[in-house]
């Protein structure tokens, strides 16, 4: 089953694709419940049949302008760093032995195929491409063996990083929160849908693949990030945990590679989807702006 968040005149609502089209959940039930993504996996089992019910109808065609983030307000995006060995020998590290993770907001999240905004303050502004996990059930201390249960289903997603600002300190959050800077999409893809063991990740910047690599290939497993991030935080519906980039970004590259505005950057992950988003510069001149890497301290 696919699940995708899109506009309407009532505004973002959760639909399923049908066997034409998509078809609005919470009308199609009559149930309010069922009309964003939150309160649907909130709802648990019976919420997914009732969706699953609907995938005989016929829905209405969608422009890609149309949609939504696949997931609009997760209450939190865990993320994995370095979760790809030849990442992090291309960034001159070692290969970790405990993850490495981070904590991106809400406010982050961007649609599918919207405009990719450059923020002002980054001059290496890179891409990330990454499959994300969305929970379902959700839960604490959730082992590996048991993750599936608690997982919704998978998206892709960019983890776009303004580089300056997540080397500017110790600490990589600023360079992982500018707004709008992590497109996640098309749809929401139910587990029993895809087997995401061992499918293709590939990035493609301008018709250039910049990335290629299997999922196979990550350091923590899809399971074992659920289990690792649920050791230490109560999981609940609607987070999502984006799993690392392979190698191939662009800080890596000699000489580097930096999105900047015109550029089209897709992500596609085999089995889930394709996002596509065109880069756009901010409006406005920042250029006197005090906060920027190497002009305090």
């Amino acid at each position: 089953m696919r699940l995708a968040t899109i506009a309407t005149a009532a505004g973002l609502r959760l639909h399923v694709l049908a066997r034409s089209g998509y078809v609005d959940i919470g009308e199609a039930t009559g149930d309010p419940r069922l009309a964003s993504l939150g309160s649907f996996l909130a709802a648990g089992q019976p919420a997914m049949e009732a969706a699953r019910g609907l995938a005989d109808r016929d829905g209405r065609e969608v422009s890609p302008g149309e949609f939504g983030p696949a997931v609009p307000a997760p209450e939190r995006i865990l993320c994995l760093g370095v979760n790809y060995s030849e990442h992090a020998i291309e960034g001159g590290r070692e290969v970790p032995t405990w993850p490495e993770s981070f904590v991106r907001g809400r406010g982050s999240v961007l649609g599918p195929y919207a405009d990719l905004v450059k923020p002002a303050l980054t001059d290496r502004f890179d891409f990330e491409g990454e499959l994300g996990i969305v929970i379902g059930a959700g839960g604490r201390y959730i082992p590996a063996g048991k993750a599936l249960d608690a997982i919704a289903g998978f998206v892709v997603l960019n983890d776009a990083s303004a580089r300056e600002w997540q080397r500017a300190a110790t600490q990589w959050t600023p360079g992982k929160n500018f707004d709008g800077t992590m497109p996640i999409g098309p749809e929401v893809v139910t587990t029993d849908e895809v087997d995401i063991s061992d499918v293709a990740l590939t990035t493609v910047l301008n018709g250039r693949v910049m990335q290629s690599a299997r999922t196979s290939q990550m350091i923590v497993d899809v399971p074992s990030a659920v289990e690792y991030f649920s050791s230490f935080t109560t999981l609940v519906p609607g987070d999502v945990i984006a799993t690392g980039t392979p190698g191939g970004v662009g800080f890596a590259r000699k000489p580097p590679v930096w999105l900047v505005p015109g550029d089209l950057i897709e992500v596609t992950v085999e089995g889930v989807g394709t996002i596509r988003n065109r880069v756009v510069a901010e409006e406005g001149d920042r250029g006197e702006w005090r906060w920027q890497p190497g002009r305090v301290g």
